[in-house]
């Protein structure tokens, strides 16, 4: 009968295999994936990188030299330097490159040729590139052809620079406030001149160790560690805590630098910016401010002679 047909088509309908399911994923995924780890286990908790740090200082005091001073170093951002004299500059002064960019069918001159064959002898990748990438990779900037990627720089921490294995009296230079790549650079280099184990610099409101910064230290950032510190009046502290006297440099000092007592200590000096000095709050960290003896006809040293011409001074008072 019509009727029966139609009741025996419906049964089949509703009694036909059993649908597709999850397979079990939505049970597995409400089990969740075990206890959550450990503060110092997780890398980039606070916990993690402390655990490092007293890591590095139980393996030294034990003898072992500890963990390498690039494991716990943060990186900034890469950068891009361009135009043929800038590139040229910047091969020559050894700073680290991860890729050169050449752009396609580039009229070539001395300074491309000399760019080409310093890439090819350093091994770094060449790409050949249009130059509507190139006008990108580059904001927009004149890179006449020639473009060089630099790497993100490998900050040491502040703590790096507390190593009872470093040869001589500990000394370090600090940074308040100093905005020129050039200054920082130059200061990098008197460190290395003048038997210095290390640079802090504050994260904000500061120079990074940029690609010019590099040149001006001509090779010296490749022996002398940048360290970066989130807090420097807290860094500055640690220091004190590690047997650190901490000088500041200003005009109007509580003793001139030819008088200085402490040369032959562990020391930190404290460089402030051009325009507005030491912070106050720098200022208070300070044992001592140190101010440099000069002619009324100069009102003052800018940050990166003001730093060397300190650091020579306490050279001469240690090799005494």
């Amino acid at each position: 009968m019509p009727g029966n047909s139609q009741r025996r088509g419906a049964i089949r309908k509703n009694t036909k295999g059993a649908t597709v399911g999850s397979g079990g994923q939505r049970r597995r995924g409400l089990e969740g994936k075990g206890p959550t780890p450990k503060a110092a286990d997780r890398e980039y908790h606070p916990a993690h990188k402390r655990a490092k740090v007293a890591a590095k200082r139980s393996g030294s005091s034990a003898g072992g030299r500890g963990p390498s001073r690039s494991s716990s170093r943060s990186k900034a951002s890469s950068e891009m330097v361009y135009g043929r004299n800038s590139v040229v500059e910047a091969l020559r002064a050894d700073v680290p490159v991860s890729t050169m960019y050449v752009a396609t069918r580039i009229d070539t001159d001395d300074r491309v040729r000399e760019a080409l064959k310093m890439a090819t002898e350093r091994g770094l990748a060449i790409l050949e590139t249009p130059r509507g990438e190139l006008d990108r990779l580059t904001d927009g900037g004149v890179h006449q052809g020639l473009a060089l990627q630099v790497p993100p720089y490998e900050y040491a921490h502040p703590s790096d620079l507390v190593d009872p294995e470093m040869p001589g009296i500990p000394l370090v230079v600090a940074l308040d406030g100093i905005t020129d790549p050039r200054n920082l650079g130059a200061i990098v280099r008197s460190v290395a001149a003048f038997g210095g184990h290390g640079v802090v610099v504050p994260e904000r409101r500061s120079v990074g160790m940029t690609a010019s910064a590099w040149k001006t230290s001509a090779g010296a950032a490749a022996r002398i560690p940048v360290a970066r510190a989130s807090n420097l009046t807290r860094a500055l502290e640690e220091f004190k805590k590690a047997g650190f006297f901490i000088l500041g440099l200003d005009m109007e000092g509580d003793v001139e630098l030819p008088d200085l007592a402490l040369a032959t200590e562990p020391l930190v000096i404290v460089t402030g910016s051009e325009g507005k000095g030491l912070s106050r709050l720098v200022r208070e960290t300070c044992d001592q401010i140190v101010s440099i003896p000069m002619s009324s006809a100069v009102e003052s040293l800018n940050a990166g002679l003001a730093t060397g011409v300190t650091l020579y001074e306490i050279a001469r008072q240690r090799r005494r």
